[in-house]
């Protein structure tokens, strides 16, 4: 135990909940991924490698699930609890993992895609949300960006693993032998399979974390249970002070489900959440884990290099992440948010130029690489952080579903349109139009949003309503 603001924390334990929780993050990260790099041969094999349509649909099915889990998980949690709604989302990526290696058709491809989405719009809402609720007000945010944390681990794993499964492939191999060779029958399919590994070890360990005791007493009124869980991570002193905040935002605002949100004084405050949640998507970085295969093909890049550009790209994501997660709690998250939004507007106006003048190989890498460290130290976590903490407790499930079911109508939107605007504006075009979002989106968050570091929810709650 060590002490802290005149409490007692019980470091290791809030580390191990929060990374056990955070886990859904990691799973996000490697489904999310993982399509990337077998995207140029489940492409062949299905036969839809000249059809940009089905191309955009294919890799956006899985966000109709997406929305599918995220408008579910606010009422279902207020309902079941967020413990049991992670625990779905865990028994849910397992399904599509295997379910997707091993389809044969490109309905049923689809269908396991959409059940893994509906895992990932499960997790993507209820991680960064439990977290939220069981740690303490002064390292909130570092905690909250666990889930970003492992969301990357899990992106990072995918392109590693996509690039280890997938046999080198020679430059000059024609059309028919590459639809025979093993990556495109057989390779693609363990590429999804492995991703059942980290799911059943997230569904065993989630039985072993305890509920949300914010939770328990709003939505229960199982004070007896919350205090010990409380107690368990900050002494008993903590315990009391929390149930005594809970009781008394509850008695404030108590917490009640969707029609809340009708209320005129909760429209500005999920109106920045959406805002925040739909820049998060425009702003573009996705594309460059989505598309790798043909951002760094139009940059000059065979196949195998294309899969170990990949990994560089995943590296990088990484290890500025964890420069975002030690930050966050300093720096603060408006300023986090205002210079990712720069640096970005920058970087996509140079890769416009480059695509513009023709010029390719390392350069662009520079560039992209420049681009993803930039968003993994700002906008990747930031925004987690800020969608689980603005909103005021007794719409914070809801509003919170409502802001992430936003995010992947974005992401959708975004990823579905990507080889559509990659066709009609070219490269350079598309570049130059994420740039000008990245502008606006930034001069949102410089007129609209305040300050939350090191302040609890109910002290943001007054400060943003």
């Amino acid at each position: 135990m060590i002490q802290k603001e005149g409490y007692n924390y019980n470091w290791l334990l809030l580390i191990r909940i929060s990374l056990v929780a955070a886990m859904g993050g990691l799973l996000f990260g490697y489904d999310w991924v993982v399509i990337g790099g077998a995207k140029p041969f489940y492409e062949l094999y299905f036969g839809i490698s000249e059809n940009a349509g089905l191309q955009g649909w294919v890799m956006s099915c899985a966000l109709v699930g997406c929305l599918m889990g995220v408008l579910a998980s606010g009422a279902m949690s207020d309902r079941f609890g967020r413990k049991k709604l992670l625990l779905l989302s865990a028994a849910l990526f397992i399904v599509a993992s295997i379910g997707t290696g091993y389809s044969d058709t490109l309905n049923e491809f689809i269908i396991y895609r959409i059940i893994g989405g509906i895992g990932i719009g499960l997790a993507s809402n209820l991680s960064p949300l439990y977290i939220a609720e069981i740690t303490p007000a002064n390292v909130r945010g570092r905690f909250v960006s666990i889930n970003q944390l492992t969301l990357v681990i899990g992106i990072l794993a995918a392109q590693l693993i996509n690039w280890q499964i997938a046999e080198p492939v020679a430059e000059n191999i024609s059309s028919s032998d590459l639809l025979l060779s093993w990556n495109v029958q057989t390779g693609w399919r363990y590429m999804f399979y492995i991703c059942a590994i980290p799911a059943l070890l997230f569904f065993l360990l989630m039985w072993l974390v305890p509920e949300s005791p914010r939770w328990l007493v709003q939505r229960k009124s199982n004070t007896v249970l919350a205090k010990k869980i409380l107690a368990s991570i900050g002494g008993s002193d903590f315990a009391e002070a929390e149930i005594q905040g809970f009781h008394n935002e509850n008695k404030l605002n108590p917490a009640v489900g969707i029609s809340a949100v009708k209320d005129s004084k909760y429209h500005k405050i999920i109106f920045i959440g959406i805002v925040i949640a739909v820049f998060q998507q425009w702003c573009g970085i996705n594309l460059i884990f989505n598309y790798a295969d043909e951002i760094f093909s139009q940059a000059g890049y065979g196949v195998s290099d294309i899969l170990f550009n990949i990994v560089i790209t995943g590296v990088v994501n990484l290890i500025f992440t964890i420069a975002g997660m030690l930050t966050v709690d300093k720096w603060g998250r408006r300023f986090l948010m205002l210079a990712g939004s720069a640096a970005l507007a920058i970087v996509y106006t140079c890769m416009g130029f480059l695509y513009y003048f023709n010029v390719q190989g390392l350069p662009l890498l520079i560039l992209v690489v420049l681009g993803i460290g930039s968003f993994a130290m700002t906008l990747g976590p930031v925004t987690w952080v800020l969608l689980s903490e603005i909103f005021p407790g007794r719409i914070r499930a809801v509003a919170m579903s409502i802001a992430t079911f936003a995010l992947w109508v974005a992401c959708f939107v975004l990823t579905y349109t990507f080889p559509l605007l990659n066709k009609w504006l070219e490269a350079s075009g598309t570049f130059w139009l994420y740039g000008i979002i990245c502008i606006a989106g930034g001069l949102f968050v410089y007129k609209n949003l305040k300050e939350t570091k090191g302040r609890s929810l109910e002290e943001i709650e007054q400060d943003l309503n």
